[in-house]
């Protein structure tokens, strides 16, 4: 991350309709976005963690990428992807999901990936399917939206090698 992608950051980030996928509940101010940016090594060893950003090809930012919970112990990190509205569909999603999973496979050296995704996000789990992942249990009730409970499949790869990585 750059420090030109705050902006991106900090619209995604305060997107209270996603929310509930992921573990974020309050706003972030950009102040605390900034510092974050100008903090994180990018070293996953180190932060536990790695954010890229993804551009289409004018250089344009359309979303971001990175593998969080990261266990070096167990050599496996959890995938999240948000693309911009008005981007999605497009591919965009896709091909960085390609490029994280060979950088987990062939810079990190991890043996596993997995996503969490909720089982009325169609989409997402089609998009994970076609790049290997396969579908493993279902967590009851795992997100919430602020008026129901909705389960959550966790999506899995082994990245063994190059055939599993689509």
């Amino acid at each position: 991350m750059e420090p030109e992608d705050l902006d991106l950051l900090y619209r995604i980030e305060n997107d209270a309709s996603i929310w509930h996928v992921g573990s974020n509940n309050v706003p972030y101010s950009r102040y605390a976005l900034h510092d974050y940016i100008a903090h994180a090594s990018g070293d996953i060893y180190t932060d536990k963690e790695v954010r890229m950003m993804i551009d289409n090809e004018q250089g344009e930012t359309v979303g971001i990428v990175d593998l969080v919970n990261f266990s070096p112990q167990h050599q496996r990190a959890e995938i999240g992807i948000v693309i911009k509205n008005g981007c999605r569909n497009l591919g965009y999603a896709n091909a960085a999901i390609r490029k994280i999973m060979a950088y987990a496979h062939d810079i990190v050296h991890l043996h596993q990936l997995y996503a969490i995704v909720e089982v009325n996000n169609q989409i997402s789990i089609n998009l994970f399917e076609s790049l290997g992942f396969s579908q493993g249990i279902c967590l009851k009730e795992w997100t919430f939206n602020g008026d129901t409970y909705t389960d959550a499949l966790v999506m899995q790869i082994f990245l063994k090698s190059e055939e599993s990585m689509g």
